[in-house]
């Protein structure tokens, strides 16, 4: 039961966190992560800092129009104070001015100081060939 109760509430965590990126609160996204977050992606790995944090997602040049988390969500508490999850999510986004939608397999760390749960680490891999011949035959010309 300690389970389902710790996954249903990081799985909150992570949906309040995808709602401040959609709405661009940087403060809600700030007050979810720990003093720095290390973030992976395709853009390589970066730490952010929380003020660093609140102007990047204010000042985004793209925007989550709708996302939805699936339902084969993993949770795994490695001690009292820290829990990772993993997840796969839709995103339906703008970018540059044209729509894009994707699907990702995300995970988070999260950490639990002073009785609040904090994000530390967020990584998201979007899905399909490990090897990336999917998307590098999609961007050869025919």
């Amino acid at each position: 039961m300690a389970h389902q109760t710790l996954e249903q509430e990081l799985l909150a965590l992570e949906k309040r966190y995808w709602q401040a990126q959609k709405e661009k609160d940087g403060a809600v996204a700030a007050e979810l992560t720990d003093e720095v977050c290390l973030v992976a992606g395709a853009q390589g790995v970066v730490e952010i800092d929380r003020r660093t944090l609140v102007g990047m997602m204010e000042d985004a040049s793209w925007s989550i129009e709708d996302y939805s988390i699936g339902d084969d969500v993993r949770v795994r508490q490695l001690d009292a104070d820290t829990a990772i999850l993993a997840y796969k999510v839709h995103e339906d986004l703008t970018v540059d001015g044209e729509p894009v939608s994707i699907d990702a397999a995300d995970t988070s760390a999260w950490v639990r100081r002073d009785g609040r749960w904090l994000c530390a680490l967020h990584t998201e891999s979007i899905t399909g060939d490990p090897f990336g011949r999917d998307r590098a035959a999609a961007a050869s010309p025919s």
